[in-house]
């Protein structure tokens, strides 16, 4: 197991007695509750940030998919149209 460290943080005491009755709850002790309530708060906040990232990437990406779409759009209907022919051949 990783070795742990010892911090010291200041709450209300609206928080601790929050913090306090899931101890009760939960028959954990205060550090394990803050351990865990740090750890879903990162996983929660990268996931966060990520889906910030790709709808940034999407958005960025928008302008080029769009003339990729376009130019394939032209593309298909040039084939209908050769397709078309080679069938009245």
């Amino acid at each position: 197991m990783p070795t742990s460290k010892r911090i010291i943080i200041s709450i209300s005491e609206m928080l601790l007695s929050e913090v306090d009755s899931f101890t009760v709850l939960e028959k954990r002790n205060r550090s394990e509750i803050v351990r865990d309530a740090i750890k879903f708060y990162l996983e929660e906040r990268k996931k966060e940030l990520m889906i910030e990232q790709m709808k940034k990437g999407y958005l960025e990406m928008a302008p080029i998919n769009l003339t990729i779409a376009s130019e394939s759009s032209v593309l298909e209907e040039e084939i209908l149209v050769w397709r078309d022919y080679k069938l009245l051949e």
